[in-house]
This record gives C-alpha cells, structure tokens and sequence, in this order.
C-alpha cells in the first residue's frame, strides 16, 4: 500500500467535501493597461502575464516576459500564488503565480478566500485545475470567439482533503515532473540543434532569386463582420476553420454551416493543399490542409494562401512559420490582440524560390530532423511521452 492510500484511509476513508469554485476563490479578470500611454510601458517592474509567458516558461512562473510601469496598475496587484486559467482565447491553460503581478483579460485570477487559506496548498490547487482545464474546454459559449462560460466556471468543484494528503499527492507529482526534467532538457538541445540546420538549409540560397509572396501564392482573408455570427452554425454541414486549426493542426471542428451559407461564403473556402495562417493573437502558425479535410471556410482569424504551380507548400510552410512569423510578429498591430498587417503588405515579402526539385529535397531533409525532435516512436520523445501519460495518470487519480 503507498504513502497516499494510506494517508486516505486514515485521514479520510469516506471520501472529501467538494467545494464550489465561486465559494473557494475570489475571481477578477486581467486587464491590460492603456496601450496609448507609454508611461504605463516604459521602465515597467510589474509582471505582466499573457499565454506567451505560459508557451515559453511553463505553468509556474515568478516573472514575465513583460513588465508595465506601477503606475498602471488599477489599486492593488493580484496577490502571489494566485492561479491564471485562460477562460478566452485559447483556453485550456492555467499557471500558478508566484509573485504579486498583473495578467491580461484573457485570464481570470483564481485568488483563494482568506477563509480557505489554511485549508489547502497552492501547488495542490494548480495540480487541480488541469480538471478545471478540461472542464472549461468542455463547456464553452457557441461563438464564433473561444469563452468559457463564466456561470458553469463558478459551479466547478474542489475537493478539500487533508493537508497531509494534499501534501503527499504534491510530493508524487512533482517527483514526476523532476523525473523528465534531464530528458526535456537533452531534447531541448536536440532541437537547438536541428533549428540551426533548419535555418542553414532556409536562408543559405544565396543564389537563387527571391520572389514576393504575391507572384506565386493566392491570398484570401477570412470574412470579417457578421459573416459568421453563432446565430447561423449548425450541429452539422459545411466545417468552419478556426484560428486553433492553423495553431494546433487539427480536424477537430466546433462550428458547422449549411450549404446555402458555404455557397455565399465560397471564396473563403479551403480545398487540400491550401495553407491557413493564423492573423490574429496568436501569430504566424501555420496548417497545410490534408487530403481527407473536409469541406469548409475560413473565420476571421485565418488567411489562406494557395500557393501556385512553382511552390512546393510543405517549403512555404517551413519558411513560413521559421522566417516570415518572426517578422510579422515584430511588426503585428493591434492592442490587447494583435493582428498581422494588410495583405498587401504580406504579398510584398520575398522568399527564395529554388526549383521545385530542390524545394521538395529541402522539405524531405527538414522533415527527418523534425521526426528526429518531434516524433513520439523515436528516442527521447518517445520516453517523454510515456513518462507524461504516467503522469497524467497518476494526477487524474
């Protein structure tokens, strides 16, 4: 019998109250401070979390990427080992704070009620909201922008055990995240590696003439205004590409339109070998459509290029999501979300454009260091895959 079973069958046999979310934390949203101010920016000591902070740091963080100026702050800071769960956007994400701090309105702070405080450690709270994840993903508002239902949100339960088991359940977790620390950190260097060649492969075309993206790629912006309102999805029908396609390179679909509105909406239709891009937020990734893909559109978050007869996708994409999404993302506008710039702009930007024979063996060398790094029946991948699904495991128990 382990340590936790236990610790359960001493100190809790009958099982745990279970505890409304709204009872347990005080909840705010994030805001961000006025982008026309520059003193708000400028010498900025206060950390200021956006998703960025979670993709690059991980999901327990002391500090952020970026700072705004204490004068921007609205009363007082949110106070430390609060937790941010995404519940807009792309939600599905959450991190334990730390330190006192500030995060954008795409975030709602999780900040337990003084009554409460005793009753429970902060890493075993994080540990909890990965249900609290799932949950939100699973009850989203019909729109055409991700939002997690805030009533159902403040319904979610914890369950309040002892502190000794809360204590041990942390212990067995963390021992899990510390056993794939050396492997994460020898792939990290893997990669490191394999993006150097990457872009030696990329940019050492010296010799070949470079092209703007408008001479050799169609370009389609997706239907702004109330082109794709929730009042006209359906249970089934014709697929909506969502930004989270480009971002996450799925079929998955939450939205659906009849074939009357398909009809209306055809320019902004996709068909296999098409490339969509997400413009909005999240900038510059990329999903090539497939062959079996169904039919469908672009929402306003996408642009789609069909590249034309002397380029190869597969090498767009690469030089799309490894060159170009840097430089949009350096020149991105926008406030709280950013936006790409206009499309005349994107068709300006130059490529090398070898010979499609070339094109394909550049694209077939850097897939075999991407399946090198990435694929999950190689090497250390694999060995990181199966630790985190033990992981998982143990956490959901």
């Amino acid at each position: 019998m382990s340590r936790l079973q236990e610790l359960i069958e001493e100190l809790c046999p009958d099982g745990v109250e279970m505890i409304e979310l709204q009872k347990l934390f005080i909840t705010r949203n994030g805001y961000t401070p006025s982008k026309s101010k520059n003193e708000f920016w400028e010498n900025g000591t206060v950390p200021w979390f956006r998703m960025e902070d979670i993709r690059e740091n991980g999901n327990i963080l002391s500090d952020s990427l970026q700072h705004v100026n204490e004068c921007a702050v609205k009363g007082q800071l949110f106070p430390e080992n609060s937790i941010i769960v995404a519940t807009s956007a792309t939600v599905g994400e959450h991190a334990l704070i730390t330190v006192p701090s500030l995060a954008n309105q795409r975030f709602t702070y999780l900040m337990i009620r003084p009554e409460y405080k005793n009753s429970f450690l902060p890493k075993f709270l994080f540990y909890y909201c990965y249900k609290l994840d799932e949950y939100c993903l699973q009850n989203l508002n019909q729109s055409s922008f991700a939002s997690v239902d805030m009533k159902k949100f403040a319904k979610f339960k914890f369950p309040v055990p002892p502190l000794e088991v809360q204590r041990e359940i942390v212990h067995v977790l963390d021992s899990f995240t510390l056993l794939t620390a050396e492997l994460t950190a020898e792939l990290t260097a893997r990669k490191k590696q394999y993006e150097f060649y990457r872009d030696k492969l990329l940019t050492a075309q010296t010799e070949i003439k470079t092209v703007e993206l408008g001479e050799i790629c169609t370009f389609v912006r997706g239907p702004f205004g109330g082109a794709l309102k929730k009042e006209i999805f359906k249970p089934q029908g014709y697929a909506v590409y969502e930004q989270q396609h480009a971002i996450y390179r799925t079929l998955d679909f939450r939205y659906f339109i009849d074939g009357k509105k398909f009809e209306e909406l055809k320019r902004f239709s996709v068909k296999p070998g098409d490339m969509i891009v997400s413009c909005s937020g999240t900038i510059g990734k990329t999903f090539v459509i497939p062959e079996d893909a169904p039919e469908g559109v672009i929402n306003q978050a996408l642009l789609k290029l069909t590249p034309h007869e002397e380029l190869n996708v597969f090498y767009l994409q690469y030089f799309f999501e490894n060159t170009i999404s840097k430089e949009l993302n350096g020149v991105a506008r926008g406030g709280a979300i950013k936006n790409v710039p206009s499309v005349s702009e994107l068709k300006a930007i130059k490529i090398p454009v070898p010979p499609l024979d070339v094109q394909e063996r550049l694209v077939q060398v850097l897939d075999n260091f991407d399946s090198i790094c990435t694929d999950l029946n190689i090497g250390l991948p694999a060995e990181i895959e199966a630790r985190q699904k033990q992981y998982e495991y143990y956490r959901d128990l």
